[in-house]
């Protein structure tokens, strides 16, 4: 892989990750929730799904997709469900008012959500997301040249599109933490929650209206 092999693929990740999709959401809604903390844990799990999907993509991914069309129509159907299911989620999270020590509103969570379950949306978002099912089967394998060893081009490349891609995430996760002192209210935390539930459903016809 050349140099400007490599600085085409930072450019073009650079664009494909800074573009909203179900990720970024996931990423920006739950630190706008729940805090900083929490967006970390669904970065783990949408950077497990994506690291998982490149590993993959280096097997042979793409060659599988292209052998069997019928996979993916079934991974995008499945992966518009799921995006279907977690906004009507959001969309009837349960709200409420509190109050903090000095009388005023405070920033109402969803509920108190474990880690794991954080993590497991992550990394189902990620998973079922056919924009990365894309970018893995078809973009990525296109910097690794054939002529040389696979896996240490692998290497550069995953790493670079984690950095990359991680960058991003923080970037949406501060952002969605600046909105969260607008979230302190029932009547507001309800319109941020029925606002993102209709983008992820959104996101599903999108994806469900999609072909090949």
């Amino acid at each position: 892989m050349t140099l400007s092999t490599w600085w085409l693929f930072i450019l073009m990740t650079f664009v494909v990750s800074a573009t909203p999709g179900p990720n970024m959401l996931f990423v920006m809604s739950t630190s706008a929730r729940h805090g900083v903390r929490a967006a970390v844990i669904a970065m783990a799990g949408c950077m497990t799904a994506l690291i998982a999907m490149m590993g993959i993509s280096a097997a042979g991914l793409g060659a599988l997709l292209q052998t069997f069309p019928t996979v993916f129509e079934a991974l995008r159907l499945a992966g518009a469900a799921y995006l279907a299911y977690l906004g009507v989620k959001c969309w009837r999270a349960p709200v409420h008012d509190q109050n903090d020590q000095a009388g005023g509103p405070t920033l109402t969570a969803l509920s108190a959500t474990p880690s794991g379950a954080i993590y497991r949306q992550g990394f189902l978002v990620a998973a079922s997301n056919p924009k990365a099912i894309l970018f893995a089967a078809a973009f990525f394998p296109q910097f690794i040249e054939p002529g040389l060893a696979k896996w240490p081009q692998f290497a550069i490349l995953l790493t670079t599109f984690s950095v990359i891609e991680v960058g991003w995430y923080f970037v949406y996760a501060i952002s969605g933490q600046s909105l969260s002192v607008y979230l302190r209210r029932a009547t507001v935390m309800r319109a941020f929650n029925r606002l993102t539930g209709g983008v992820f459903v959104g996101f599903a016809a999108v994806m469900a209206a999609a072909r090949e």
